[in-house]
């Protein structure tokens, strides 16, 4: 039997993309796992598939940018299930314009879906995390989120945020010596309606990815308990950049075409 056999997930935006395929990817070992998410058909088919494959995996219907509902929710889901032993914050949203081009009610959305719904998530489990004195808090942020995107001004800042929460938070965790560990994920674009249109100059070194990849690298640092995951690897080539002066970084990232990408966006119809 595995560590994780019978251990409890909660994935959110997990009725569709790559948290989907987490939420799959972690029943498939054997876990118990909840996703949240804002559409009541994708969780019906989520559950009606794992009904299928024989798989523990329930749906609840959360906005996790509400404060109040995330709570309200989570208190019936421990009440049902008990303490929860892995988080992953996977729900997210982009705009893909201009600063001057996105609404201040986009902004809003932005932040309180990417950033601020990290809070109210993580305070609502990491109680029961530490009483247990175990368990893995697993932040999707982007390669976004380590350098800035034209085009993306309001997701690249949402996505610092999260990487800065998921490393704060681990070394709050790690120097209480609690057992909990806090894992940041950041990959370069993903192949999924959210990302729909997005192009890459270099397709060998930074290409595209498939979210089965993704969801697979995901599993795989909840599975090993790894405290970072940068897909591809190339990307991680940022932190070598960061010493040199800021034209150098900006020369560099326009060569590559990181500042094009973005360039023929369409993202996911409504």
């Amino acid at each position: 039997m595995n560590s994780l056999q019978n251990k409890l997930a909660v994935v959110t935006g997990g009725a569709s993309g790559i948290g989907r395929l987490v939420a799959f990817g972690l029943a498939s070992l054997g876990m118990r796992v909840r996703i949240w998410d804002l559409h009541p058909q994708g969780i019906a088919a989520v559950e009606a598939e794992a009904q299928e494959k024989n798989l523990d995996l329930k749906g609840a219907v959360c906005d996790v940018s509400d404060r109040a509902a995330v709570y309200r929710v989570a208190e019936a889901l421990l009440a049902a299930d008990g303490p929860v032993d892995v988080l992953v914050n996977n729900a997210g949203v982009v705009s893909g314009r201009s600063l001057l081009e996105t609404s201040d009610e986009k902004i809003e959305q932005t932040m309180a879906v990417n950033t601020l719904s990290l809070f109210w998530v993580t305070k609502a489990f990491l109680p029961g995390m530490l009483a247990q004195k175990s368990g893995q808090i697993v932040t999707i942020a982007s390669a976004a989120g380590l350098i800035g995107v034209r085009g993306l001004v309001d997701y690249s800042a949402s996505k610092f945020a999260a990487v800065g929460f998921s490393e704060a938070l681990r070394t709050e965790l790690s120097g209480k010596k609690t057992g909990v560990l806090s894992t940041v994920v950041c990959p370069f674009f993903i192949d999924t309606g959210m990302f729909a249109g997005v192009s890459t100059k270099f397709p060998l070194l930074l290409p595209i990815l498939k979210p089965e990849v993704v969801a697979r690298k995901i599993v795989g640092a909840v599975v090993r308990r790894k405290k970072r995951v940068i897909v591809p690897w190339f990307v991680r080539s940022i932190f070598l950049l960061r010493p040199f002066p800021v034209g150098f970084l900006d020369a560099v990232a326009g060569f590559f075409g990181i500042n094009h990408s973005m360039d023929h966006f369409t993202g996911r119809k409504s």
